[in-house]
């Protein structure tokens, strides 16, 4: 298991790659908000999981949903949090950001394959596998309206930078994948934040690290893609 460390001291989190597992640990219990497949919803929680799964670990026949939930608990895993994934999770990427006294922590898996247009559906079958999975951890305790202020922020920061990127996908300009999930993370005491937009410590920090995040795999996407598309063709790079 391979376990990356945060990059600030007294971290509040520890990262274990453990293939098809991305398990982030908390260092104590912290306030949760997802849409999650498993325990969506305002959560308090210690830990949240990515999990690595393939069409062919889905087939028609099966529910998706018993599959998923057996595989963690196989795991022990059933107390986290879970984001699924088709992506492979020894490409996740990690960011921090600190503004003013506020420490945003971001670790995402992404791929793109999987993508969609906001406001359209594109019935285009996906070359790759991909999927954009993301959690984002602030320091300080959010209210519950800042909890929801963060996550579109952070969902705001993954959509401008999948924008930039400029991806295409049956002739127009993909927005995320259909499939994407965003966890935001802060610890649990009264003394909340109560606002986290963009004109605030939070709001700036959490889109920094989202956004560094993102851009860092979506670099990696687009070279992986490459890499198979020249392997397929026979071209020698």
């Amino acid at each position: 298991m391979q376990q990356e460390p945060s990059r600030h001291m007294n971290a509040p989190l520890s990262i274990q790659l453990s293939p098809p597992l991305i398990v982030v640990s908390f260092t104590a219990p912290q306030r949760v908000l997802s849409w999650s497949m498993l325990r969506p919803g305002f959560q308090v929680v210690e830990r949240v999981a990515w999990l690595e799964v393939r069409n062919k670990d889905l087939p028609h026949d099966v529910d998706a949903g018993d599959v998923i939930r057996a595989r963690i608990a196989d795991a022990g895993l059933d107390d986290a949090v879970v984001l699924v994934t088709s992506r492979d999770v020894r490409r996740y990427r990690y960011a921090e950001a600190c503004v003013e006294d506020i420490v945003a922590r971001c670790l995402t898996t992404v791929g793109l394959s999987n993508s969609e247009r906001v406001g359209m559906r594109l019935h285009q079958p996906p070359h790759f596998p991909g999927t954009i999975n993301t959690m984002v951890h602030v320091s300080k305790p959010l209210s519950e309206a800042a909890l929801i202020e963060a996550m579109s922020i952070a969902t705001e920061a993954r959509t401008l930078a999948v924008l930039e990127a400029g991806v295409q996908r049956g002739g127009v300009t993909i927005t995320g994948t259909g499939t994407d999930c965003i966890a935001v993370a802060a610890p649990l005491h009264e003394d909340q934040v109560l606002y986290a937009g963009k004109h605030t410590a939070v709001g700036e920090a959490v889109g920094a690290a989202v956004y560094d995040a993102m851009c860092e795999g979506i670099r990696d996407w687009e070279s992986d893609c490459a890499a198979v598309q020249q392997s397929q063709s026979g071209t020698i790079a």
